[in-house]
């Protein structure tokens, strides 16, 4: 029988390549984290929004 551990959020925002999408998990307030797959056109499009909302 497998040791059952509890699965948690705790961990940093990454991204990472499986294949041909990218996986980024961010971590969220309470526990628990969110994870979405996308190509790397939906990644150009998320960075282009991100930095027009942002400062930099």
């Amino acid at each position: 029988m497998a040791a059952m551990k509890p699965r948690t959020g705790d961990g940093p925002m990454e991204v990472t390549k499986e294949g041909r999408s990218l996986i980024m998990r961010v971590p969220l307030e309470g526990g628990g984290r969110l994870v979405v797959e996308m190509n790397a056109q939906e990644a150009g499009s998320l960075k282009e929004c991100l930095l027009g909302v942002t400062d930099n």
